[in-house]
């Protein structure tokens, strides 16, 4: 039985570039091949059920401003309405995946063993809607920020019974994500970090963070949930410092604590911004070291500075994404998860529909374009070109030398090279052939 919330509504279908229709899919469809796979397998979509269902429009100056018939979000009854939307929602859009934090799906209850009965009510019944829908789980996680429980950290807080507290936690939701079928799981942050180092033992909080991603591994196996453990990068969001700041930050921490052949990255474009990096430069650290999971698909405000987690409209820094996504192999367990939110002002259920319908149709440009280019080769010939220096077994063999050796041979031959162009203008315009 209908819920009614997407009353008038149809299923949407593709109907190519030229339509005026402003609830189809203009460049999104999942049956088109592009380099032997469906634009489906290719590019996973998930949606999130915290931005479209759970979010009430609130934002740092002001609160609700939707009224969904689940609103307030206390009890049972609400939760399960709720998830019956979602899944209209999935099923109008054709979506194959979603994904949760356990505070979306479910009603705080204030103690461990009430959020452990809810959780566990509320999986039965996503269970049971999923028996008759085509969408699967990507990923769940726990939401460890939003609680005045966690507000300095869960696995990294000074007081070892919220450290307790978050564990058992994880471990529920890693049950309810396996009991789903899901495909990842992630660790996802907020104040795993701090506010002044006058209070904080880095240290020390570091190592307990370690080790409770080590618990995590560790309770993965035990269960043989197949699926991959993820962690997000996500700068000041809401700590002055996160401990997972950047990509580059989570790999170094993934490399000490001897998580880099169990963990890989779930990156997001707006997290990638507040980092002051590119999503294509997170893209391109994760891949290069093999710690490409997933990713977020949202894009912030560039005159504001916070995350506003908004549906992807650029479809030139789309395909630069998804370009290295498919020069990494593509994904696996992972996909394009949209972690975006419309904007207060944005009140009408067609309003969510119509989101959804524009990041997946920029996507689907940025994944042909992205194609295109690997398929034409030019920017891997040009990396070729620059490199090309590196591939003679001289200088093969000077990575084997030492500072006396290659010394030696900069005087006996007179060694004095002269720059050589970038060609950075005429790459950029390359790029522009295709976007």
């Amino acid at each position: 039985m209908s819920t009614g919330f997407f009353d008038g509504i149809s299923k949407v279908a593709y109907e190519g570039p030229n339509s005026d229709n402003p609830l189809a899919f203009k460049h999104y469809n999942p049956d088109e091949v592009v380099m032997g796979k469906r634009m489906e397998d290719h590019l996973r979509f998930a949606a999130a059920w915290w931005h479209s269902f759970a979010w009430e429009g609130g934002d740092p100056f002001g609160g609700l401003t939707f009224e969904r018939p689940w609103h307030p979000q206390d009890n049972m009854e609400r939760a399960k309405l709720k998830a019956d939307v979602a899944f209209e929602m999935f099923d109008i859009l054709n979506v194959p995946f979603f994904c949760w934090h356990d505070a979306d799906i479910r009603p705080e209850q204030g103690s461990y063993e009430g959020n452990l009965r809810t959780l566990e009510e509320i999986t039965d019944y996503i269970c049971g809607k999923m028996e008759t829908s085509k969408t699967k789980c990507l990923w769940g996680t726990a939401n460890m920020f939003s609680h005045r429980r966690w507000m300095a950290g869960a696995s990294t807080n000074p007081d070892p019974e919220v450290f307790a507290f978050a564990a058992a936690t994880v471990k529920s939701c890693m049950d309810a994500t396996h009991k789903m079928g899901g495909a990842n799981y992630v660790l996802w942050g907020g104040r795993e970090g701090y506010e002044t180092l006058l209070n904080t033992d880095l240290g020390q909080e570091l190592d307990h963070m370690g080790r409770f991603l080590n618990m995590v591994v560790d309770y993965k196996h035990k269960i043989g949930f197949k699926g991959t453990i993820l962690v997000e990068p996500k700068p000041q969001e809401p700590s002055k410092h996160q401990y997972d700041y950047d990509a580059a930050t989570c790999i170094g921490f993934l490399r000490k604590y001897g998580l880099e052949n169990e963990v890989k990255l779930n990156l997001e474009q707006g997290h990638a911004i507040l980092a002051g990096h590119s999503f294509e430069h997170e893209l391109a650290v994760a891949a290069a070291e093999g710690m490409l999971g997933s990713i977020d698909m949202n894009r912030n405000d560039y005159q504001s500075g916070w995350d506003t987690d908004q549906f992807p409209n650029n479809v030139p820094e789309t395909a630069l994404a998804y370009y290295h996504v498919l020069k990494s192999g593509g994904f696996s367990t992972g996909g394009t998860n949209f972690d975006s939110k419309l904007r207060r002002q944005s009140l009408d259920a067609e309003d969510l529909i119509a989101g959804h319908i524009g990041g997946m149709d920029v996507c689907a440009r940025g994944l042909k374009a992205a194609a295109a280019m690997l398929e034409d080769g030019g920017l891997e010939k040009a990396l070729s070109d620059r490199y090309a220096g590196w591939e003679t077994e001289g200088a093969k063999a000077m990575l084997n030398s030492d500072l006396d050796s290659i010394t030696q041979r900069v005087l006996a031959e007179g060694v004095n090279p002269q720059p050589r162009s970038g060609r950075q203008e005429i790459l950029e315009n390359y790029v522009n052939k295709f976007v």
